[in-house]
């Protein structure tokens, strides 16, 4: 929340210029947020780290249509951002486990909020939806 505007939410009552320049936009943290967990399997991975630690082949079973190239990609944007940690185990074959770190644990709440209103308001945006269809040309 903004300090000065208790009941405004603090990303819509922070200054933009306008236009908004594209390297602002670029350069925005929550925009790169965005783009990390708004992709096709981000979020399905942290949600499922986020109740346990997972193999690698746990995830790729768990994840129906993933691929295993696309899993090991999203797992190493993932532990690039230090949302996910990889521990390999000196066993033979070598084992290797994913978790989240705490800054991944972090994010589970903002997607929680994130999740509960989408499900809340899916009629409506569905609703939206049809009643643009009709109004299309």
């Amino acid at each position: 929340m903004s300090g000065t505007h208790s009941n405004v939410p603090s990303m819509v009552s922070a200054p933009l210029p306008s236009p908004v320049p594209v390297d602002e936009y670029e350069q925005c943290p929550v925009t790169d947020v965005l783009r990390r967990v708004g992709n096709k399997w981000s979020i399905l991975v942290i949600v499922l780290l986020g109740r346990r630690p997972h193999r690698f082949n746990e995830l790729h079973r768990g994840i129906e249509t993933i691929s295993q190239r696309m899993l090991t990609r999203t797992l190493r944007a993932l532990e690039t951002d230090g949302l996910v940690h990889r521990e390999v185990y000196p066993t033979v074959p070598p084992s290797v486990e994913y978790r989240l770190t705490a800054l991944g644990r972090s994010l589970l709440e903002p997607l929680s909020a994130l999740a509960d209103w989408a499900v809340a308001h899916r009629d409506d945006i569905a609703a939206a939806r049809r009643s643009a269809a009709r109004s299309a040309p």
